[in-house]
């Protein structure tokens, strides 16, 4: 037997493709906290970007109703009319976005949408430009299609927004994409039309450089002025502008896996073309429920919206009373990114030096029982993620153990 597996492990060769992805750092977080949990330990999980809420009474029911009718078979492989429909209506309702159907594709989540653009336009030697902190994905994803991610680092002090200036630098021949995510993830960042504008610009005087912005957290804003996107901006620019959203934060169906997006129409025709040769299409029934989420009631999600400017405040507060940390508070999504870098160097009761952000998450949630995600997988070293969709009381438990890990060091 033993002969057997060395045989088969000889002759076994990952694609080039995956030698610099691995299992993300959020992933490995889970994975960590969940075997903690089987030993019997309590920790308080604020890795993850999970509403805790039930997803809405009258989404299940669409679902319900559509196994009930037999929709239990392939789509469309770029959605159901019903569901594309939905989208042309949110983005017309709520952005004053106006696409024609083959403008429109839904995907089995929002990541398949960016995953499914990338295969379709990226050559090797090609340049994303993707200003940090940005979601961990991103990155990995251009670089399994060998093209390049170009990093720009943004700061506290600008809100963590890139400005025009940094991006007029970065673009070479080679720049493809400028990925934006707003609000972000993981810095509660929301960018307003004074930030948009001069972005804008350098985009229109670049006319080989295409847009994609990611607006999962449209719903999830805690700040009065409306919500903005760039292709409601500028219209002129809509052809080289991929607008991508879901369902999953604002309804609470990230389980559901419904993601969605409007583009041009070439762009969009072979993004079909992958969906045709990967997921065929997104599973019949929750393209309903998502159908009913965007048409349908929407005070679930300002009765979420309320709950999470509650648990920011009180993460905020609560974050106040660590010396050493520093956050800017998030205009928008459910997460706060936390400067540790004072921290830095210091010892642990066990003596080990803190040498990065990925130790310090490392001793929080062996030592501590709290799980957090290092701003290293967000591009940021020197951070940390805190996500307050977790219950209050978690919360609260959670920020305990993070100021008396905090205060034990030396």
């Amino acid at each position: 037997m033993a002969d057997a597996t060395n045989s088969v492990a000889s002759v076994f060769r990952p694609s080039p493709a995956l030698s610099k992805v691995g299992p993300s750092a959020i992933t490995r977080m889970t994975a960590a906290t969940a075997e903690l949990k089987r030993q019997g330990r309590q920790i308080a999980s604020m890795h993850l970007g999970e509403p805790d809420f039930a997803t809405p009474g009258n989404i299940v029911e669409a679902a319900i109703r559509a196994m009930r009718a037999g929709d239990t078979h392939y789509t469309a492989l770029d959605g159901t009319p019903a569901v594309k429909s939905a989208v042309q209506e949110k983005f017309a309702r709520e952005n004053g976005i106006y696409f024609e159907d083959d403008q429109i594709v839904v995907t089995s989540g929002a990541k398949m949408v960016l995953f499914s653009a990338f295969f379709a336009t990226l050559n090797p030697g090609d340049e994303v430009i993707l200003p940090a902190p940005y979601w961990v994905s991103y990155s990995d994803i251009v670089e399994m299609m060998g093209a390049r991610a170009v990093v720009l680092p943004t700061h506290a002090q600008d809100g963590f927004k890139l400005r025009a200036e940094d991006l007029e630098r970065a673009i070479t021949p080679n720049t493809r994409w400028l990925l934006i995510n707003s609000p972000s993830n993981p810095s509660g960042a929301i960018y307003r039309r004074s930030d948009y504008e001069p972005i804008l610009e350098v985009i229109e005087r670049n006319p080989h450089v295409w847009l994609m912005v990611d607006d999962m957290y449209e719903h999830i804003i805690f700040q009065d002025e409306p919500f903005l996107t760039p292709a409601q901006l500028r219209p002129d620019l809509q052809g080289r502008i991929l607008t991508i959203n879901g369902v999953s934060k604002a309804y609470a169906m990230t389980g559901w896996r419904i993601g969605y997006a409007g583009g041009p129409a070439p762009l969009m025709k072979v993004i079909k073309a992958v969906l045709s040769q990967s997921t065929s299409c997104a599973c019949s029934i929750a393209q309903a429920a998502a159908a009913e989420a965007l048409r349908g009631p929407q005070d679930s999600v300002r009765r979420y919206l309320g709950e999470y400017r509650a648990r920011r405040d009180l993460v905020i507060t609560e974050l106040s009373h660590c010396p050493d940390l520093k956050v800017t508070e998030p205009d928008g999504t459910f997460y706060a990114f936390v400067d540790w870098r004072a921290l830095f160097g210091k010892l642990t009761p066990r003596g080990e030096t803190l040498s990065d952000d990925e130790h310090l998450c490392q001793y929080l949630l062996h030592d501590c029982g709290v799980s957090i995600v290092p701003g290293s997988a967000f591009g940021t070293p020197g951070f940390f993620r805190i996500s307050f969709a977790s219950s209050e009381a978690e919360l609260r438990l959670g920020m305990a153990r993070i100021r008396e890990g905090c205060a034990a060091l030396v």
